[in-house]
């Protein structure tokens, strides 16, 4: 395990701001989105990046655990891969005096940042392969648990449902990602850059800014952010509004939405403020650090009924109605 390091605020910005710098050297655009995974990676929580492909999501993940110099493993998930690909197994050894045993062969999963690409086109008897390790941290293989190394996180990428081949994921998993972060299309400038980027002789490339000391340095003094009592009221409210049959809920949340968000999106709430708080050179949770991140942390925790599907509603419309109407004071 990574020893945990003491940092101070400006020791945070300038690592952040190198972080982001040398990402952005390989990642045209996309700031935001670049913006919140680091978010993700600092408070030690898991994204889920969804968008087409050929946006960049898996070069954003490939360059990050390149800044970050830290042990980096990618999963292809495809509806053929089996749990055991990536968490490992049991083999069968020989020894030299004739007796066998087993050895654990560790999967991919053993690393410090974990790509699981295209998370979705796997079957959902392997995506929840991954439960256990993104809550505990742990792999249980035939009934022992191996303890993984810290930091750790994954960050998954995965292609919108419409498209063929996908299987949804299961709500447990999705409840186990801090955020959910759409990529969206990049604008012509940006696919100018892009093109002269990535059709020449040389390819950019990113240097080390932080390492896995430095991350957990900086998550330990996200939880040092104080957040007074009436923003943590206010997020609350905001949770339990998602939820149909709350006296709060909003008459589009009443309508559209089957199921609302579990407390682990009030938890997805107040660490990505307080994260947002220091970026924005504050040590203190303000409204605004909420709103920041409100739809990053909820959109993938509410689940619409099959009207508000019907309609086209998204959970973005519902959290942008709840923001509107949740009283902050």
């Amino acid at each position: 395990m990574t020893a945990v390091q003491s940092i101070s605020i400006d020791d945070f910005h300038q690592t952040a701001d190198a972080i982001l710098a040398e990402v952005g050297k390989v990642i045209v655009g996309q700031d935001e989105v670049v913006r919140q995974v680091l978010m993700c990676v600092i408070v030690g929580g898991h994204a889920l990046l969804e968008g087409v492909p050929g946006l960049g999501k898996t070069m954003l993940v490939r360059t990050l655990a390149d800044v970050l110099d830290l042990k980096f493993a990618r999963v292809q998930f495809t509806p053929d891969l089996m749990p055991a690909d990536i968490l490992g197994t049991n083999i069968m050894e020989e020894g030299e005096d004739g007796r066998r045993m087993f050895r654990f062969e560790a999967g991919p999963v053993f690393a410090n940042l974990l790509l699981a690409d295209e998370i979705n086109r796997a079957t959902p008897k392997t995506q929840s392969a991954l439960l256990e390790a993104m809550q505990e941290k742990t792999v249980t293989v035939a009934n022992h648990r191996y303890q993984l190394d810290q930091p750790f996180f994954v960050l998954a990428t995965q292609n919108p449902l419409e498209m063929e081949g996908t299987y949804p994921l299961p709500e447990a998993q999705l409840d186990r990602f801090l955020f959910k972060i759409d990529v969206l299309f990049p604008s012509a400038s940006e696919l100018v850059e892009i093109m002269g980027r990535t059709t020449g002789l040389g390819s950019p490339h990113a240097s080390i800014a932080a390492n896995g000391a430095r991350i957990l340095a900086m998550g330990d003094l996200v939880r040092q952010v104080p957040i007074a009592t009436h923003v943590s009221e206010m997020i609350a409210r905001l949770v339990i509004a998602t939820h149909p049959d709350s006296e709060d809920a909003s008459d589009l949340v009443r309508q559209y939405v089957r199921y609302g968000s579990s407390p682990r999106g009030g938890q997805a709430l107040v660490l990505g403020a307080k994260v947002n708080a220091l970026l924005e050179g504050r040590y203190n949770v303000a409204y605004e650090d909420v709103l920041a991140v409100a739809a990053s942390a909820l959109r993938h925790r509410i689940l619409l009924n099959f009207e508000g599907q019907a309609e086209g509603v998204s959970t973005d419309d519902v959290i942008a109605d709840l923001l509107a109407r949740v009283p902050v004071e």
